[in-house]
């Protein structure tokens, strides 16, 4: 399997679960309807498990931008390779968000609230405060990418269950940092669906809210940066 191929179905798997388990607590007539953030956050979580299982051998199961970058950055990765990353990512989250919609259209259609529409797709803010949410997504990022920095580390000894921790980590940002801004922590997992949301025939969808789209940009992107850099710094020799 290709890189390109392999980031496009491990990114697909994730925003398929990921997006799916917000559309099943969120909208109407749905059984898993008001199940909550912890149903929210192990939906993510086992979506990345998976997404990583099925690329990893093939790409190193990125699924992100932030984690390419910081491949990049840290020599694991060609520099060249980083667009092929980047845009296999994001046709994946557009496809696999776009598997959400058609796996819950009749939900959809019995849902007149926009905002629970458009939440199944992307993130926004629990407080609306631009650079705070900016900073929010910049820690729970950072809080990741530590995370799956010295995970990935060598001598760290997780072989082949590394999805696994990956996963858990996921989790733990969540469970712990995603209440204000709902841990975007991923360019295209926001970008991706996004743009499906301004495209799909949903009735009530409302609007896509593109203002709001700098914030899960700059703030994962200045998080992993700041993680990055952390885990350089400390392995220096």
């Amino acid at each position: 399997m290709s890189i390109f191929i392999a980031e496009f179905i491990g990114t697909a798997i994730l925003l398929l679960f990921g997006n799916g388990v917000v559309a099943n607590v969120l909208l109407q007539k749905s059984k898993g309807h008001n199940g909550g953030l912890i149903s929210i956050a192990m939906g993510w979580a086992m979506g990345v498990f998976l997404g990583v299982v099925v690329a990893g051998k093939f790409s190193g199961g990125h699924l992100n931008p932030v984690v390419t970058l910081s491949m990049a950055y840290l020599g694991k990765m060609p520099w060249n390779l980083v667009p092929t990353y980047v845009v296999a990512q994001l046709l994946g989250a557009m496809a696999g968000t776009t598997l959400v919609w058609l796996c819950y259209r009749q939900q959809y259609a019995a849902t007149k609230d926009p905002d629970a529409i458009l939440a199944t797709f992307c993130t926004a803010p629990a407080v609306p405060n631009f650079w705070q949410n900016v900073l929010t997504e910049a820690i729970a990022t950072f809080a990741l990418m530590v995370g799956v920095l010295f995970l990935a580390a060598p001598g760290s000894d997780i072989g082949s269950v590394s999805a696994l921790p990956v996963a858990l980590v996921v989790l733990a940002t969540g469970l712990s940092l995603g209440g204000p801004t709902g841990y975007a922590v991923n360019p295209v997992r926001d970008l991706g669906p996004r743009i499906m949301h301004q495209l799909l025939p949903i009735a009530a969808k409302g609007h896509s809210h593109w203002g709001y789209a700098a914030v899960p940009l700059l703030g994962p992107l200045l998080g992993g940066l700041l993680a990055t850099a952390l885990f350089h710094f400390t392995h220096l020799p």
